[in-house]
């Protein structure tokens, strides 16, 4: 009879049983045993689920695996917590160690982690509706157990009696209309309920015996009042801003994508690009062995990520490292035992003595030009760049310097540079930019691929060269290794660079964001006003007047403009005005943000809303954690942040008309400077904007 005749198959099944009673027949009745035991845990723990349906939960239990798969999936838990995809087993000797599941003696890690794979493709399914990949947790549930809580890879291992409280503790993360959503895709991903055939051969598990395990078909380990507790627990727990759970399916799907190298995702102000790039953070350190590092340039910026990674993806904070890039760098010297020490005083005095040595007298003093801006022709553009020849510095495209530099006058500059290392030696010190130019030079000699798994750089336009070059040597190449994320229209320090320059390539690799989630459309367009002529090098290389949003989602009241006769005056308006927004439009002190050009404007909006009783937190000292309190602080420190409301003070009038004629090459780059920096702060409003000129 042909192989594939099914009077054949069964031919040679009756054969098995009648000839080898203690092979096959065996093995059949184990089976049909381990099926009446999966279906008494799989009926248990769905009991002991069932207080969660008040909450909104709902409970899809058997259904069929994606794709044809015909072991079925236990349970499935929809809800306000989340998505959990849950497999039940009946094991006993159960431990985990390190990331292992180990039963008995038997190493079953790779058993459990089939339920991860499930998640995984589960997650590619509800991407397409928008929900972010962290919301999708893969579980095991060790029945008959209580007080096991471990994770195995992606995959969280509970006991019985542990899994009602690890589900709602998670609190209420999805609206009852994106709840619906995804129900409704799972049913049509998964199917109806697959209930188990007794004597299938296809849910045999060799790693269990082939007697089963008995399971009491009886009451949950969970007494009425941890129950009642657990709910509690749920019912208190703050929800997480949207985002953090839902996003637009372009995002929710960029998230996950996997590229051969280095990526960039790019566009312009509230496309949500840092919102994808601490979702990719947490999604890396879910699926990837090691850490992964989030970094930008601003110091308190991944303090404040820090935060809102604890709240959106708490399971993986402790494999993210948040650290400014400069922390970064004194890491590596600090394990390669190198001194570097900064100093303030010293960088001060090293620069005057440098300055008085070779620049005094000379043409960098006989211009309009003032020491900053060769100060920053130093520090921006030879030390940042990582120039270390004169030979490459007399010819390098100074990128988003406008003032033209011959040759005799980039001697004089690169004499300035010499003396001014010079004199930092002489006392014994260093500065910022030598603190990753040393770590650098450390990572070129002993290269260091492997401390993270991956780095999401966030603002990379705000970054040097350098730093870049820095990074890169962290990760190199490999798959997934390297995000940078930002927009060249928000560059709002000195110079520039392109990532050829840093030899890193994003060819074929660079994702665009262009819809405006943030701004209402009145916002948005009283902003863009300033940067109507402006153009900038990104760092790819291309001369940009920005990348326009294709579409601004929201809209809105029009911003505010109002002149102040003086700063007295603009202080009372800048507190009547913040009283007024939190009163009329209901909101708390804590949606507002109070952004300043200048240091000493933010002294004087801070000491106004103090004397006038309102709460006040400076955003040097704001780690990301809700605070009812008014945010005041630098424009550069509020990059990455949003608010409600802004009021940006402390602005030039001049700002708001057309420039002079005939105004040098190095008023026109400052203006340019400060006219993004305005931009920047606007468009951190989402729903109101007020600005204060004097």
């Amino acid at each position: 009879m042909p192989a594939g005749d099914p009077a054949a198959t069964e031919a040679r099944r009756q054969h098995a049983l009648t000839s080898a009673p203690d092979d096959a027949a065996v093995r059949v009745r184990a089976a049909a045993g381990r099926y009446a035991v999966a279906a008494s845990t799989v009926r248990r723990i769905a009991r002991t689920l069932a207080p969660l349906t008040a909450q909104g939960h709902h409970v899809l239990a058997d259904r069929a695996w994606p794709g044809g798969r015909r072991a079925p999936v236990d349970l499935v838990v929809v809800g306000p917590s989340g998505v959990f995809v849950i497999d039940t087993t009946a094991w006993t000797q159960v431990s985990v160690v390190g990331e292992r599941l180990v039963r008995g003696e038997d190493d079953v890690t790779d058993d459990v982690l089939r339920v991860a794979d499930l998640a995984y493709r589960l997650e590619g399914e509800l991407a397409e509706v928008g929900l972010a990949p962290s919301e999708v947790r893969p579980v095991v549930v060790v029945a008959g157990r209580r007080g096991l809580d471990a994770r195995v890879g992606p995959v969280r291992v509970v006991g019985e009696g542990d899994l009602l409280r690890a589900i709602a503790a998670r609190g209420r993360r999805l609206t009852p209309h994106e709840v619906e959503l995804v129900l409704a895709t799972l049913v049509g991903v998964l199917g109806p309920a697959h209930p188990p055939v007794p004597g299938s051969a296809a849910v045999a598990e060799p790693v269990l015996p082939s007697q089963p395990e008995p399971v009491d078909d009886g009451p949950s380990l969970s007494s009425p009042a941890e129950v009642q507790a657990a709910l509690l627990e749920a019912t208190l727990a703050a929800p997480v801003e949207e985002w953090m759970a839902f996003l637009h399916p372009d995002q929710a799907r960029l998230v996950r994508r996997s590229f051969s190298g280095p990526c960039r995702i790019r566009g312009p102000v509230g496309t949500g690009k840092t919102i994808v790039g601490l979702h990719r953070a947490a999604y890396l350190a879910r699926t990837r062995p090691g850490a992964v590092l989030v970094t930008a340039y601003i110091r308190t910026l991944p303090a404040v990520l820090g935060s809102l990674l604890a709240r959106m993806a708490p399971d993986v904070v402790d494999k993210v490292t948040l650290c400014g890039v400069h922390e970064v760098a004194r890491r590596v010297l600090d394990e390669r035992g190198i001194a570097c020490q900064i100093r303030v005083g010293d960088m001060h005095a090293a620069w005057t003595a440098a300055w008085a040595r070779v620049a005094a007298g000379t043409v960098l003093d006989s211009g309009p030009e003032g020491q900053s801006y060769w100060h920053d022709e130093v520090m921006q553009v030879i030390k940042g760049r990582a120039i270390l020849h004169f030979d490459d510095y007399v010819t390098l495209p100074r990128l988003g310097r406008r003032l033209p530099l011959p040759r005799s006058a980039r001697e004089v500059v690169w004499d300035l540079y010499v003396a001014y290392q010079e004199e930092l030696a002489l006392r014994d010190s260093h500065d910022y930019a030598d603190q990753i130019l040393m770590a650098l030079a450390e990572l070129e000699r002993v290269p260091a691929v492997g401390t993270y798994s991956a780095i999401v750089v966030d603002e990379v336009q705000d970054l040097s060269c350098a730093m870049v070059r820095m990074l890169h040597a962290l990760v190199g190449d490999v798959p997934d290794g390297l995000t940078l994320i930002g927009d060249g229209q928000q560059t709002v320090y000195p110079g520039g660079f392109t990532l050829a320059e840093a030899g890193v390539s994003v060819a074929g690799r660079c994702v665009l964001l262009d819809v405006n989630y943030r701004n209402t459309a009145q916002i948005l367009a009283f902003a863009s006003q300033l940067l109507h002529d402006d153009v900038h090098v990104d760092v790819e290389g291309a001369s940009s007047h920005g990348d326009p949003p294709s579409g601004v989602l929201r809209h809105g009241v029009n911003p505010v403009f109002v002149r102040c006769a003086h700063e007295d005056d603009r202080s009372t308006r800048t507190v009547r005005r913040v009283q007024d927004v939190v009163q009329r439009v209901a909101t708390g002190w804590g949606d507002v943000g109070v952004l300043c050009p200048t240091r000493r404007g933010v002294e004087l909006a801070a000491a106004a809303l103090t004397g006038a009783n309102i709460p006040v937190v400076l955003l040097d000292d704001y780690d990301g954690v809700p605070v009812d309190a008014v945010k005041v602080g630098t424009v550069k420190r509020a990059k990455g942040l949003e608010f409600k409301q802004v009021l940006l003070t402390d602005v030039e009038a001049s700002c708001f008309a057309a420039p002079p004629t005939g105004m040098d090459a190095v008023w026109l780059e400052a203006r340019e400077l400060r006219l993004r920096e305005l931009y920047v702060a606007m468009t951190r409003a989402r729903d109101g904007l007020w600005v204060a000129a004097v």
